[in-house]
């Protein structure tokens, strides 16, 4: 009889572990629909990088036809990222309040009038107000991620992470290979109108077969598991709290970034000494201005419902940690893409004199390693955990921006250490990601979402204005040319900071490490 209840628990422990693993094995499946929905966001992404990747090798013929100095031209690439870093924080917050596919939608219809503007465009200040717009459609971004979240289970998360990332890729490629060639022989005008035509149908394709809003049964487990431990009190707190936008907040956050860039601008006048009195009361003015905004933005933090940037969230020395190396990842990075193109078409000794064509042949490496290591970061990241995919990441960057500030005199050495860098990249921001992700409660996952991205164009935008100062502020001329061109050491400088950045973000990253383990610890 004994014999027969030991047999008949073993029977139970067998079928209750089967049973578990066939549920376990359904939980991470992906369904179709989240493929389906994946592979139209993915689209979006291609169409975005396409439109950024195509302009980049053309800047040096943008700042000769609108006759910019190097200090002034940076605004080509950062009043689409400030727009971006102001606007991606309300449309996160917009997108809780009206529903995602709507606001997803208004975003890619002002993204769409802004690329035919751009297409249109006849002076630079025209060309600034549609460089904003197509900035609006960053905002995009922090809502298809929050999708990917929804209906991905969460042992898949980093797959769907980095297809895409690797549509970023493929659109890199297809605007180096394909744009290039059209800005090259028919202008870089014509670039922008080549796309219209997919930036006017893909909303109707998200309208149509996007399934934005169904929630994958593990995350809604999760949710509900966390509503049921709550008070009762919390839980109504949650539903019935007023949804609200922080209007002050993105208008003085707007207001410290430009006056922070305009205030490097002013530094680099200065510099050269033009109106040396002048500048020095203008760049105090702005100064004080820059402090005062921010002053505001933080207290309209504090006092906003739903704010901007959640100071509680960062609070979370893994949040915090993270998104500071955000910032550096997209600091770094605009800085070394506004610097390339005009190092490639500058005329020797100042530069390697390449067409826009022989400029995007420099940077393909850099985005096909980028569509390479973009899944297969994903996959790393789901075998390995977040952190140490982040660590090698960084460690790889810091070693491609030091050899690209040592060995920038030949296009091929530029090439391969642009392509170390981007295997950096794939793998620091897939992991850097997932941590965002899982380290946020899923209640303020939007919130989170957006937050991380505001701050990560905010770095993106501040980047080519360092740069571009930089470039104003050391430079030389070349016989038979006119005007003058960014001299060596300028690039030098550029490079050898972009490494230090990824230094600083190596030893962020052992520590968000500790606070890991920490945390496995306490829950130990």
């Amino acid at each position: 009889m004994e014999e027969l209840r030991r047999n008949n628990k073993i029977s139970d422990s067998t079928v209750s572990s089967e049973s578990s693993s066939s549920t376990t094995k359904k939980a991470d499946k992906i369904p179709r629909s989240a493929w389906k929905t994946l592979a139209i966001l993915s689209s979006i992404a291609t169409l975005v990088m396409y439109t950024e990747t195509m302009l980049v090798p053309s800047l040096p013929n943008i700042i000769s036809e609108f006759n910019l100095s190097y200090s002034l031209s940076p605004w080509i690439l950062t009043t689409y990222l400030i727009v971006g870093a102001v606007m991606t924080p309300v449309t996160s917050s917009l997108a809780e309040i009206y529903g995602k596919r709507k606001i997803l939608l208004v975003v890619m219809g002002v993204y769409a009038v802004g690329v035919t503007l751009g297409g249109l465009t006849t002076d630079f200040y025209s060309f600034i107000i549609a460089r904003g717009m197509q900035g609006v459609g960053m905002s995009m971004f922090p809502i298809a991620f929050s999708v990917i979240r929804e209906q991905f289970p969460k042992s898949r998360l980093a797959i769907g992470q980095g297809v895409i990332t690797s549509m970023f890729a493929s659109g890199s490629i297809l605007g180096l290979l394909i744009g290039a060639t059209i800005s090259e022989y028919s202008g870089w005008r014509t670039t922008f109108l080549s796309i219209l035509p997919v930036a006017i149908l893909l909303p109707i394709v998200v309208w149509k077969f996007a399934r934005i809003g169904e929630v994958h049964s593990d995350w809604m487990t999760m949710t509900t598991t966390t509503t049921s431990s709550s008070s009762p009190q919390q839980q109504t707190g949650s539903t019935d709290e007023k949804k609200s936008l922080d209007i002050l907040g993105a208008a003085t956050l707007a207001a410290t970034i430009i006056l922070f860039l305009l205030s490097l601008t002013f530094i680099e006048t200065r510099a050269t000494g033009s109106n040396s009195t002048q500048s020095i009361s203008q760049l105090a003015i702005l100064s004080a201005g820059c402090i005062a905004s921010f002053v505001a933005f933080l207290v309209a933090e504090r006092r906003a419902i739903h704010p901007l940037i959640d100071l509680k969230l960062l609070q979370n020395k893994i949040l915090l940690f993270t998104n500071i190396m955000m910032i550096i990842l997209g600091f770094s990075m605009f800085m070394v893409f506004q610097t390339i193109p005009i190092l490639a078409e500058s005329p020797p000794p100042a530069g390697f004199g390449y067409s826009i064509t022989g400029t995007a042949a420099i940077q393909l490496p850099f985005s096909i390693i980028l569509l390479i290591f973009g899944p297969t970061s994903g996959y790393i990241v789901s075998k390995l955990g977040s952190i140490r995919p982040a660590i090698m990441g960084y460690t790889i960057n810091a070693f491609g921006f030091f050899m690209l500030a040592t060995y920038h005199s030949e296009p091929w050495m530029v090439s391969v250490a642009l392509a170390i860098i981007s295997t950096g990249l794939s793998l620091g921001s897939v992991g850097l990601m997932n941590i965002v992700l899982l380290a946020t409660p899923y209640k303020n996952m939007v919130t989170s979402i957006g937050m991380t991205s505001l701050l990560r164009i905010i770095g993106s935008s501040v980047g080519p204005a360092v740069a571009g100062v930089l470039m104003q502020g050391w430079q030389i001329n070349v016989h038979g040319h006119a005007g003058s061109f960014p001299a060596p050491e300028s690039y030098t400088l550029i490079f050898l900071m972009a490494a230090i950045m990824s230094i600083i973000s190596i030893i962020m990253s052992l520590k968000i490490r500790k606070s890991l383990l920490e945390n496995q610890n306490k829950d130990a």
